[in-house]
């Protein structure tokens, strides 16, 4: 007897292809459209209003240009007279690391200091949180920069209340050694928009971690040290990040106090400021380009920095190191 065994061959069945969209598909295809329809006035801004100007701006900082001729290439002449030949531009960096060295710091400080408080006593809280904020709102204008400058010159409120304690400044504003710490107190004033973000870091804190350190015998300073700072970390990291940005575009308060000079002796000079003399007042727009370019290569290497060492002290909620 004969048993006929058949092996059947394997059957490949090829996977379907996807359909990619707004192949084929007449919905999709539309909704693509609006999409793009929709990107169109950012993309508009973006290459007309930003990308546009930049690339502009960086090929006359190898230029000399005083608007009224064609630009004429030089290279990197601007740069080389910069760093080399400009002892302005130097004393205007060191003026401009000052203010953001020393006055971003005590800005947050005083802004995480006040969040403390206004997250401690709820009562009224809504009306100073206003309170405080409303400074960040108007403290760039022109108007407040004549009052800034009125309250701190010479027989000003602030000059007179410190002469009622023996101390005759004489003015802040004419002052050489005074001139950087009256725009640190200006900057200071303005704290509200950082303090409303710690605020609403400080009120996203599980208050399980506080009531587990109590029963650890925390003291009040334990507490701050060991909870509030590393789970309020990420909210350090963000407001010193924008507020050191914010810091290096100083100009409006520094040009109407000074009345466009950078006096007293060059204090209030900042890099932005000096960009603008040298662009609008001396008409070498090359020159200032590349003054500009040198300010975001700064700001640039000062975010890098503060990306590098975030790793080290910032730390995410549900993060495990």
């Amino acid at each position: 007897m004969t048993v006929l065994t058949t092996t059947k061959a394997p059957v490949t069945v090829a996977p379907a292809r996807r359909r990619q969209p707004g192949r084929g598909n007449p919905r999709a295809r539309r909704e693509l459209l609006a999409g793009y329809g929709f990107l169109v006035p950012w993309l508009i801004g973006f290459f007309g209003l930003t990308l546009g100007p930049m690339v502009m701006s960086l090929y006359l900082s190898f230029t000399r240009y005083n608007i009224f001729t064609p630009p004429e290439f030089i290279g990197l002449a601007n740069y080389v007279r910069m760093f080399t030949d400009d002892p302005v531009f130097i004393k205007s960096v060191k003026v401009t690391l000052t203010y953001v060295l020393a006055g971003t710091p005590l800005k947050l400080a005083a802004a995480l200091g006040v969040a403390l408080l206004l997250n401690y006593f709820t009562k009224g809280s809504g009306f100073f949180r206003s309170a405080f904020y409303a400074p960040s709102l108007i403290g760039a204008s022109v108007s407040i920069a004549i009052v800034w400058r009125a309250m701190f010159g010479t027989d000003g409120p602030v000059d007179s209340a410190l002469g009622l304690i023996g101390l005759d400044l004489g003015g802040w504003v004419g002052n050489v050694d005074l001139a950087i710490p009256m725009m640190i107190c200006l900057t200071i004033w303005q704290f509200g928009a950082p303090m409303v973000i710690f605020l609403a870091g400080l009120q996203g804190i599980p208050q399980e971690l506080y009531e587990a350190a109590e029963v650890d015998g925390a003291s009040s300073l334990a507490k701050f040290r060991h909870v509030t700072l590393p789970m309020l970390s990420s909210v350090i990291f963000f407001n010193l990040l924008l507020e050191t940005i914010h810091a290096f575009q100083v100009f409006g308060s520094a040009f109407i106090i000074s009345n466009g000079s950078g006096s007293p002796g060059g204090m209030l000079n900042f890099m932005t400021l000096y960009m603008y003399k040298r662009g609008f007042a001396d008409m070498q727009m090359g020159y200032a380009a590349a003054i500009a370019w040198v300010v975001l290569i700064f700001v640039a290497i000062v975010a890098a920095l503060l990306f590098r060492s975030s790793k080290a002290w910032v730390h995410y909620a549900g993060e495990t190191r």
